[in-house]
């Protein structure tokens, strides 16, 4: 919604990994990676980090849609919109992350981007049980 003014999963920029074995859903997005495959794959230098937050941003109006970082993301949390011909992938919303505010369920946090990968989202689905099962 902060970035698009409405309520669309398909222009969500927050994705919902499945347990299938298990039930349980877990909300993900861009980990901000230290070392981030997607600035360093585009072509254009479009992925840029913001000085103020550490966040890698996609800059639109340099981006020409080509979609390599979509490629080198190893979690593919980048995702092309078809509307604009363009990538989008989370920016922190400035350093204060809208998704994290506005989840009821606490589902979604903003936490340390060292904290990834999927042992740390199944640790995570777990804590949770099914409270904060998406649909």
């Amino acid at each position: 919604f902060e970035n698009y003014g409405t309520f669309a999963t398909a222009k969500s920029r927050i994705k919902v990994f499945n347990f299938h074995h298990t039930g349980k859903k877990v909300p993900y997005t861009c980990t901000q990676c230290d070392e981030a495959w997607c600035l360093h794959a585009c072509p254009v230098e479009a992925i840029t980090v913001d000085k103020a937050t550490g966040a890698k941003v996609v800059n639109e109006a340099t981006c020409v849609g080509c979609k390599v970082c979509t490629i080198a993301c190893p979690f593919g949390t980048i995702n092309y919109v078809q509307e604009t011909g363009k990538v989008q992938k989370c920016d922190l919303c400035g350093g204060e992350p809208a998704c994290a505010d506005a989840c009821p369920t606490g589902a979604i946090t903003f936490i340390d981007a060292n904290w990834t990968g999927l042992g740390k989202m199944e640790q995570w689905a777990d804590k949770l049980g099914n409270q904060a099962a998406a649909a």
